[in-house]
Parts: structure tokens; sequence; C-alpha cells
């Protein structure tokens, strides 16, 4: 029988092939650059349960305007790339009707709810369980007025039950001691937890894949043999086949490319996002923080402190600009003031994001071997494990915990 065959070896790639191997099946996972080398490099390193709010809620909206000007906003479109982006942006507009949006939040806390069950797991039965921290995350706010203007995600917390505590300045200090005084409250969300380094644990994954049987193979996906019963074989850029049972699209924002070779266009785009990683920054953290009205987040992770956010459109081919990654670094020296600026590198890569922010997970919609796991945005570590979990008990005939409809493919 021939292998499935798992296309992208990040978080969600490296997991889903592990789980796969781990129950039995012959697993091929193909990456063109090797393990945890796209998005799960330069990832900000957070268990981040809180964050499944859709982007296309009112707060956002009320703010995007204001971001677009300003030239060192946390959004920026190329202007050339506009005409290519409307039809996902009219998608995500359409996201934002009332209904819809709650139905997305309820699709990402289902989710969210699961994450930590099934990470436990996975860590545990991989020996990795030494790389989650015990520690949470810090959302901060200069004032009252910047507190209320993130009330909807209180709101949506409240709603789904997940935790949170409300602090003062001197609380926040007392947890944080770099913080700057100008900070006067935050919330405590101790159920976001970081991973010490996101790369290491998906070479830790793709290790233990090996060892189980699993195979690992670099190339880079051009092409697909197919008939009437589905995908039967992977063709690569440098010749070779790779016969294949099933194949799993995981290629983060590169999956569009793919599944439009099989004539499944899915609207899935790339934020691509910016990090700078210090690694002599003159003062310890113990959690991460995130300051939501400047839209920046920094964690304590790959021996250093990471700093990164932003959302930039601008497709997948453009150059970076590294000016994004300076605006970050600016705005964590005001919450940061003793931060210091040393043995740097900065780094760009692709988030894949769909227009609702929920993920696709399961089967095509036109080929009966193809599935995917695709389009989950910033938290594509979050849900790495709860993915693998989700879309192993679907291609092996068992009835998964939740109600897998609202990640279809056909969805949109």
């Amino acid at each position: 029988m021939s292998p499935i065959v798992v296309v992208g070896a990040g978080i969600i790639g490296t997991a889903i092939a592990y789980e796969l191997q781990r129950r039995g099946r012959s697993v091929v996972l193909v990456d063109r650059s090797g393990p945890g080398q796209g998005a799960s490099y330069g990832n900000m390193a957070s268990i981040a349960v809180t964050e499944f709010m859709p982007a296309s809620r009112p707060g956002i909206w009320a703010q995007m305007p204001k971001w677009l000007l300003d030239p060192e906003g946390p959004v920026r479109i190329r202007p050339s790339y506009m005409p290519r982006l409307l039809p996902w942006f009219l998608r995500f507009l359409n996201a934002s009707r009332p209904s819809k949006l709650r139905e997305i939040e309820a699709a990402g806390a289902v989710l969210c709810g699961r994450v930590h069950e099934d990470l436990d797991a996975l860590l545990t039965a991989t020996g990795l369980q030494g790389m989650l921290g015990a520690e949470g995350c810090l959302s901060v706010y200069a004032d009252e007025a910047e507190f209320r203007a993130d009330r909807e995600h209180v709101e949506i917390l409240d709603r789904f039950g997940f935790r949170y505590e409300i602090l003062g300045g001197y609380a926040i200090r007392d947890l944080e001691p770099a913080v700057t005084t100008g900070i006067g409250k935050a919330l405590l969300f101790p159920d976001n937890r970081s991973i010490s380094d996101p790369h290491k644990l998906v070479l830790g994954l793709a290790d233990r894949f090996q060892a189980l049987g699993g195979v690992l193979e670099r190339g880079d996906v051009v092409g697909f043999d197919h008939d009437d019963a589905g995908v039967t074989a992977i063709r690569l850029a440098d010749g070779r086949r790779l016969a294949t049972g099933s194949v799993v699209f995981a290629a983060g924002a590169f999956t569009a490319r793919l599944s439009a070779m099989l004539k499944e266009p899915i609207p899935l785009e790339t934020e691509r996002g910016y990090h700078t990683q210090i690694m002599a920054p003159g003062l310890s953290m113990r959690h991460s923080l995130i300051w939501p009205a400047r839209a920046f987040m920094v964690t304590p992770t790959a021996g250093g402190i990471r700093v990164g956010g932003t959302v930039e459109m601008a497709g997948l081919d453009a150059p970076p600009d590294y000016r994004r990654a300076k605006v970050l670094v600016k705005r964590a020296r005001e919450a940061l003031p003793g931060l210091k600026v040393e043995q740097t590198s900065e780094w760009m890569g692709h988030r894949p994001a769909l227009p609702d922010t929920v993920p696709v997970i399961g089967p095509s919609a036109k080929r009966r071997n193809v599935w995917y796991a695709t389009g989950h945005g910033h938290l594509g570590l979050t849900y790495g494990a709860t993915t693998a979990r989700l879309l192993a008990d679907l291609m092996t005939g068992v009835t998964p915990p939740v109600d897998m409809k609202p990640y279809r493919v056909d969805r949109f």
C-alpha cells in the first residue's frame, strides 16, 4: 500500500505526520526546505488559547483606517498588491456580519478549548514536555481608555469561559519588573504559555516521527499524478515521483498554490509577519507580553527575547521590508525601557490567512484521498497538536471529539 504523503514540515504538518505514523500508518513528510524552516521557525512561540477572536470584528474595523494611513501602523497593504487582494478582502468583509462573527468565535473557541489537552498528550508522548513554559502572558494597557478599547476581547473570553486576571500597575511590575511605569493596567492570561524554542520543537517532532519509521524527504512539489479515484503520486521539481495513497496539504500559506493545481481554489492569503531576535537584551522576562494598542508582542524564547507582530499584505513573492521589524523594536522599547538591542537577527515569514480566521481541517471536496490542514493564521503553534489529533481521527476512521463542519474546505 502506498504511503500517506504530508506536504509541509512546519508545526502543523510535522505533528500530523507524527500522529499518523504513531497510529500505524506509513507516512512520508515532504518539505522544500526541511522541518520548521518556514513560519514555524520565526513565530512568537506562544500557545495563545485566548487569541481566537475574529480579525473582522468591529473593534478592528474601527481602527483600520488609522492603521492603513500610518506608515508605521500594524497593518500595511502594498498598493501594487491591492487588486489581487480584493476578492479575499470582500470575503473578509462578509465575515464581519454579526451572525457570522458568532460562528467564527465559536469555531475558534472549540479548538482553543482543546489545545492544552492535545498539546500535553503530544509533548508527553514525544518526551518534549520540557519545552512548554509554566508562565502565562500579559496583555498591557497604558490607561483605562486603552483597556476599554479592548473590551470585545474580554467579553468573548467571558462568553466562552477562558481564564484571565485584571492587574494594576504595581502587580504588573511585581510579575515583570522591566515593564515601564507607563503601563497602568494588564490582563494576565495564565493559560497562554510559551514554547522555549518553536523551531527546536518541530525538529524534535520530526526526529520522533523518523524514529517511528517515518520518512522525511526534501523536495519542492510541482505537480501530481491523478486519476478518477484521486491523487496517485506527488511530482517533485527534481523529477522524482512519490507514490501516495493519500496526501495531506499542510504547507501553510503555500497550500493555495497546491490546491489550485487540483482545481480546488482556497481563499488563502499570506499575512507577512516580522520578528527581531535579541540575544543580548540586557533584561530578563518570565512572561510573554502583548500591547494591543501598539500591535506587537515580546516573548522570551530561543535563548533571547523575540519581538514580533504586524500584518503586511504583499503576497508570497515580494521581498521583505525589514523596516517593519525595526518599528516593532521601537515599540517594544516603549514597554521595556531597559531593553538593549544587541546581537540581533531579523526575520520575515508567511502566516496562512483565511478571510474568516478559521482554519481548514478536513477532506477535499473534490478528491477522495486529499486532505487539508491550513489557514491557522497567528495560531499555527497553538493549534498544531489539536489539528494533528482531529485530522488523524478523520483519516483513520475515528469520530473526532468535535463537530468538524466549521473547518470544511468548501465553506466559502
